[in-house]
């Protein structure tokens, strides 16, 4: 039973991270058709631009540290001769700022998401949906060019 609740968690916790990525760029809250197709409010704007400011010096910490570890990891595997060990560490601290990275998001996301009515989450799903949807064609059209 644990196992199951385990397995469903992760299940969520990576559909959700995966929602987080396909999020507009930039400040998607001050976008005029965001407002408009949402319905923000102002108050829902400040306190999303609120849970923004709370996240980011965290999200600029935590990505400088995963560059960190990719050229830590990066040294590691150029030496002529390779330390199975020292690589094997080398991966671990990425793999372990990758995650710190990742929940910081995460979080940053429920934070947002609790700021969103039901019927504005539904409407902000389906754009995702389709964000989705579309991004098969448009990696085809970029490789095309």
């Amino acid at each position: 039973m644990t196992k199951r609740w385990l397995f469903a968690l992760a299940a969520l916790l990576i559909s959700t991270a995966a929602l987080a990525a396909d999020l507009p760029p930039g400040k998607w809250w001050r976008r005029p058709e965001v407002v408009q197709n949402l319905g923000l409010t102002d108050d829902q704007q400040n306190r999303l631009e609120n849970v923004w400011r709370a996240a980011s010096t965290d999200l600029i910490d935590f990505r400088a540290e995963v560059e960190k570890q990719n050229i830590a990891l990066r040294a590691e595997m150029d030496r002529s001769q390779i330390d199975r060990r020292a690589v094997q560490a080398a991966a671990a601290r990425l793999s372990t700022a990758r995650a710190r990275l990742f929940e910081r998001e995460l979080m940053m996301f429920v934070d947002m998401r609790s700021v969103l009515s039901d019927s504005q989450w539904a409407r902000m799903r389906t754009f995702l949906d389709r964000v989705e949807t579309n991004r098969p064609m448009q990696q085809q059209r970029r490789r095309q060019q």
